[in-house]
């Protein structure tokens, strides 16, 4: 069922995003008087699940979900029909109408991507405002993420506090000016101390290795019980709420992520549990569940008191998703250069990996914010120089402005056909490497 929702939430996500775009390229080719012969969501190769015609355009739903498209009369386009270029131009063809009027066409659908996910951002501030971790609040530090950055001079209960001589506000910001911005100078603190690190340039290949899990994972809590789970093990032990665990079998765990994972190892065993209560160490003896838990909630307190989130109004709002859509923009583009690391390229990924970045339940916050990414990168891709996509054919326009005269039919085929090619060479790679990992595990 998991897998199902976050399918579900993906097809909704790209679903919207092409049809959206398909409509910035629709609506100034009809406003121009240009013939538009097909409108689909999807590819319709080899077959069509859906398709009516309306007037000229027939608008429909493919079999193929790599995409959509508008097929417009008179266009050399991924559909490969010439037959219109051996005759005479028709005036509601594409080719005959004013380069401005065809380069307002082309850049139709990037603008209309970019648009969208700017108001997205700023409905989201609008809506559920801006939650952070403030960093300067955090008291026990964060947990390492893998041991292998203790050879960078990370230490558990670290925290970055500076990067590049610029503070950072919010927990886990440090590692993206590290990876995208190529920041090596940093501080941490460490308990009280503060401590300077110049990091290699090897770190960049283990935080792509890492997977976006970074150097510090998550924040450090002490491990006190806020609520008992009736008739489960803890309640049949003697804990109460209020009770601040500390260890097991002797073994000294402080903060509830140590005495998680040190739990899982003894499922369906009894261990024995290191307490305070009233300020007295106490030990009990209690039994584990088959899912290596003993059943109650930690308090939350101390977490909801490092999570700040601030509220907008409609006008504050403005700018700062406008600033938000902008530096997602920026970032995207820098952290390009990863995919020329040998770890980069591996972390490509096609459908399987963006399906994942959603949510496995329903969760509106979360899919608004992955298709408002979506759709900023979306509109940065297309509009690259590359034959097949809008900036190829935007590429050509600017170049028949400069030149007065249009690339021959021709040449623009062949473009067409090699970008085609670099395309889904791309596409194959990136879905292979999904099964690739999924089958390797």
């Amino acid at each position: 069922m998991e897998t199902i929702i976050q399918i579900s939430q993906f097809i909704m996500s790209l679903s919207l995003l092409i049809i959206l775009h398909e409509l910035g390229h629709f609506i100034p080719a009809k406003l121009f008087k240009t013939k538009v012969e097909k409108f689909y969501l999807f590819f319709d190769w080899p077959f069509s699940l859906f398709k009516k015609k309306f007037g000229d355009t027939e608008y429909g739903i493919g079999i193929l979900p790599l995409g959509g498209y508008v097929k417009i009369a008179g266009m050399i386009d991924e559909s490969m029909d010439q037959e219109q270029l051996n005759k005479k131009p028709e005036e509601w063809e594409f080719r005959s109408k004013p380069t401005w009027q065809r380069l307002i066409i082309m850049v139709g659908g990037v603008t209309v991507n970019l648009i969208l996910g700017y108001l997205i951002y700023i409905m989201m501030l609008f809506v559920w405002g801006d939650g952070y971790i403030s960093n300067d609040k955090i008291p026990y530090g964060a947990h390492l993420s893998s041991p292998v950055f203790e050879s960078y001079g990370f230490q558990e209960g670290d925290l970055i506090v500076e990067v590049g001589g610029e503070k950072i506000i919010e927990f886990g910001t440090a590692e993206k000016r590290i990876l995208i911005d190529g920041e090596r100078n940093i501080k941490i603190k460490r308990n009280e101390e503060i401590i300077s690190l110049t990091l290699s340039e090897n770190i960049v290949s283990e935080l792509l290795k890492n997977k976006g899990a970074g150097i510090l994972s998550d924040i450090r809590f002490y491990n006190t019980i806020d609520s008992l789970i009736d008739g489960n093990n803890a309640v049949v032990a003697g804990f109460n709420v209020g009770d601040s665990i500390v260890g097991i079998n002797g073994m000294s765990t402080p903060f509830f992520r140590d005495f998680k994972n040190e739990l899982e190892k003894y499922k369906s065993q009894e261990v024995e549990i290191s307490f305070y209560r009233n300020d007295l160490l106490k030990s009990i003896k209690v039994n584990t569940n088959e899912d290596g838990t003993i059943g109650y909630f930690k308090s939350n307190n101390l977490e909801r008191s490092v999570i700040k989130t601030k509220k907008y109004s409609i006008l504050e709002a403005i700018p700062s998703g406008i600033n938000k859509g902008t530096e997602t923009l920026a970032n995207y583009v820098k952290s390009l250069s990863l995919i020329f690391n040998k770890e980069g390229a591996k972390q490509i990924g096609g459908f399987g990996s963006i399906g994942s970045m959603f949510a496995n339940e329903w969760d509106w916050q979360r899919f608004w914010a992955m298709t408002a990414l979506l759709s900023i990168i979306l509109a940065f891709m297309n509009i690259l120089p590359i034959p097949a996509l809008d900036g190829g054919h935007v590429m050509f326009l600017i170049y028949e402005i400069i030149s007065g005269k249009p690339p021959s039919d021709q040449f623009l085929t062949r473009a067409q056909v090699v970008g085609m090619v670099l395309l889904f060479s791309l596409l194959i790679y990136a879905n292979g490497m999904d099964l690739y990992r999924f089958i390797s595990g």
